[in-house]
C-alpha cells in the first residue's frame, strides 16, 4: 500500500505490518506509543492486550513456534523494553522469530540526562544485546527500512529476534510516500556437490546416526527416509521434538544428555546433524565433541562451533535433507538399540503424570512447558509426533514462559488445542497473563505441577552437598487464585481424575488450572 499524506508515520507503520501478513500484535499501549495505536482500530490486525510486557514477548514467541510466522509486539521506551528483554533473550537462544517494535524518546533529546520519562543509557545497545537484528529509525524512511530488513532476516536467515526504536517525535510525523511491503530472499540452497558427498559419506558409514534439531522441524519426512535407507537411530534435540513420530522404530526422541547415548554417537563413523547447534543444552554438558559429522544449518557463524565437521552444508536442513534422501534409498535394518534407563523415584511418578496427559490430548496438541522438574523429564519421555507442537524455552532456561507461550500459540494455531505445563513457582512469574486468557476466552489445560518446593534446586542441592535453604515456597490457594480471574480450577485427587479434568477443560469456555500434587499418583 501508499499511505496517504496525512497519516503519521505510526499509522503507516501498522499498514506495512499488516501487508507483510502480521495477523496478531501483542502489547501493552502507554503514553510513549499511543501513536503506534491510532490506525490499529480500522486495520486487520488483532491486538493481544497482555498483563506486562514480558508476557507479550512469550506470546509471540509461542506464537512464532507453533505457526513459524513471526511473532510480533508493541512496547514502550524504557521499562517496557526492559521487562521484554528476558523474552527476547529467549527467542534469540532458541531461534525464534520475535519482532519487537518500541517508541524511544524524542529524537532532539534522547539519552542526554534531562530526567527524561523512561529515560535510559543506551535503550538500543540493550535490545541489540539480544536480538539478531537492531535498529533505530530517524526518518519515515529508516522505518520502513527497518521492517524491511526483519522480514528479510525472517525468511532467509537463521530464525532469531529483531528490535525496531522508533522516536517519539518520529511517530508522529507525516508518513509519507514507499510503504510498500518488499519482496524477501529465500533460504541458502545447498550445492549439488555437498549433497554427494553426503551421500557418498552415510553410504559407506557402519553406524550412522542422525541428529535433528529445531531448524529441521520441516525436513522430518525426508530425515524419516534417509534413517530407514541406512537402519540410522534418529535423535532429536529438545527443540527438535516432533520432526518425526515418536513412535517410529527409528526415532530414539530427545536423549542426548544420557551418557551411554552421547558415548554411542562420539563413536559413531557418520553423524549426519541438521538445524542444530549441537550445544552445551542438548548435551547437558560441554565436554560432548562429536566427530565424523556432515553439518546441515542455515548459520554460517555455528555451523563450525563447537563441533568441527567433516562435511558443512551451509543450507535450510528441509530440501536439504530431501536432496540426501533421493540419494539414498531401500531399506535397511535398524543398526543400533538404545540403551535402557532406569527410572529413579521422582521419575517413576512423573512418568505416570505424563502418561495420562498424553492419552488424555489429543496427538496434534501444542504444548507449552516450563523450567521445572516435570517439563525437564517430559523432554526425554514425553511422546511427540508432530513438528511445532513441543515449546519448551531451552537456551536462556527462563521461568515464566509456559503460560503466556500457550496463549501465544492459541491465537497462532485457531481451534487446534493448546496446553501449558509448569510448576508451581515458575507459574508465578506470569500468572497475570490468566487474566488474558480468560478475557479472550481460551480452552487451555494449564497443567501444575505443586510441589511446594524448588525442586530441581532442592535436589541439585543435595547433590552437591549443600543444605538446602531458600528452595520451600509458601504457594497461594492455586484454586482460589484461578477463580479470582474468572477461570475455572481443578484439582484431582488421583490418576483417573486427572484425565476426566483434563478432559473437561478441552471443552471449557475459558482456561483451566489443574492443580497436579505427588499425592495424587499414590492416590
Amino acid at each position: 500500500m501508499t499511505s496517504r499524506p496525512e497519516l503519521s508515520a505510526g499509522e503507516a507503520l501498522v499498514s506495512l505490518l499488516e501487508a507483510y501478513g502480521v495477523d496478531t500484535i501483542f502489547g501493552i499501549p502507554g503514553v510513549h506509543n499511543i501513536e503506534m495505536y491510532r490506525a490499529l482500530p480500522r486495520s486487520q490486525i488483532r491486538h493481544i492486550l497482555t498483563r506486562h510486557e514480558q508476557g507479550a514477548g512469550f506470546m509471540a514467541d509461542g506464537y512464532a513456534r507453533a505457526s513459524g510466522r513471526p511473532g510480533v509486539c508493541f512496547t514502550i521506551t524504557g521499562p517496557g523494553l526492559t521487562n521484554i528483554l528476558t523474552p527476547l533473550g529467549q527467542a534469540w537462544s532458541d531461534s525464534s522469530n520475535v519482532l519487537v517494535v518500541s517508541s524511544a524518546l524524542d529524537k532532539k533529546d534522547s539519552a542526554q540526562g534531562r530526567g527524561r520519562l523512561h529515560e535510559m543509557i543506551s535503550q538500543f545497545n540493550a535490545a541489540a544485546s539480544v536480538t539478531a537484528t537492531a535498529m533505530r529509525a530517524y526518518t519515515p524512511k529508516d522505518m520502513q527500512d527497518g521492517v524491511a530488513r526483519a522480514f528479510a532476516g525472517f525468511a532467509s536467515a537463521r530464525p532469531r529476534p529483531a528490535y525496531l526504536e522508533i522516536p517519539l517525535d518520529l511517530l508522529s510525523e507525516p508518513a509519507g510516500p514507499g510503504w510498500k511491503a518488499r519482496n524477501t530472499a529465500a533460504r541458502p540452497a545447498h550445492r549439488g556437490e555437498d549433497i554427494a558427498s553426503a551421500i557418498a559419506m552415510l553410504k559407506t558409514a557402519r553406524s550412522p546416526f542422525i541428529i535433528l534439531g529445531g531448524g529441521a522441524l520441516d525436513g522430518g519426512v525426508a530425515a524419516l527416509a534417509v534413517a530407514e535407507a541406512l537402519g540410522a537411530p534418529i535423535l532429536t534435540t529438545t527443540a527438535g521434538k516432533g520432526a518425526v513420530p515418536a513412535d517410529h522404530p527409528l526415532c530414539w526422541g530427545y536423549c542426548l544428555g544420557n551418557p551411554a547415548v552421547q558415548a554411542m554417537v562420539q563413536a559413531s563413523d557418520c553423524v549426519l546433524a541438521a538445524g542444530t547447534e549441537l550445544s552445551e543444552t542438548d548435551f547437558w554438558t560441554s565436554d560432548c565433541l562429536l566427530e565424523n559429522l556432515i553439518r546441515i544449518d542455515i548459520d554460517p557463524t555455528s555451523i563450525g562451533r563447537p563441533h568441527a565437521a567433516r562435511l558443512a552444508i551451509l543450507a535450510d536442513a528441509a530440501p536439504a535433507l530431501a536432496a540426501i534422501a533421493a540419494g539414498v534409498t531401500g531399506k535397511t535394518a535398524p543398526r543400533q538399540t538404545a540403551p535402557s534407563t532406569e527410572d529413579h523415584p521422582l521419575r517413576a511418578t512423573l512418568r505416570k503424570v505424563l502418561a495420562v496427559i498424553r492419552d488424555s490430548l489429543p496427538p496434534d496438541t501444542v504444548i507449552a512447558s516450563d523450567m521445572t522438574q516435570i517439563a525437564y523429564a517430559a523432554n526425554e519421555i514425553f511422546p511427540v509426533s508432530q513438528p511445532r507442537t513441543w515449546l519448551h524455552p531451552v537456551g536462556f532456561g527462563t521461568l515464566g514462559f509456559a503460560l503466556p507461550a500457550a496463549i501465544g500459540a492459541k491465537f497462532a494455531v485457531g481451534e487446534k488445542p493448546v496446553a501449558a505445563l509448569l510448576g508451581d513457582y515458575g507459574f508465578q512469574y506470569t500468572c497475570n497473563e490468566l487474566g488474558t486468557a480468560v478475557e479472550h476466552k481460551l480452552p487451555m489445560p494449564i497443567l501444575l505441577w505443586n510441589n511446594e518446593a524448588l525442586g530441581q534446586i532442592h535436589d541439585g542441592m543435595v547433590g552437591a552437598g549443600i543444605q538446602p535453604n531458600a528452595v520451600n515456597l509458601m504457594n497461594p490457594d492455586f484454586q482460589v487464585f484461578a477463580r479470582a480471574y474468572g477461570a475455572s480450577a481443578e484439582r484431582p485427587a488421583d490418576l483417573k481424575s486427572l484425565a476426566r479434568c483434563i478432559g473437561k477443560a478441552l471443552k471449557a469456555d475459558g482456561p483451566t488450572i489443574i492443580e497436579m500434587t505427588p499425592r495424587m499418583v499414590a492416590g
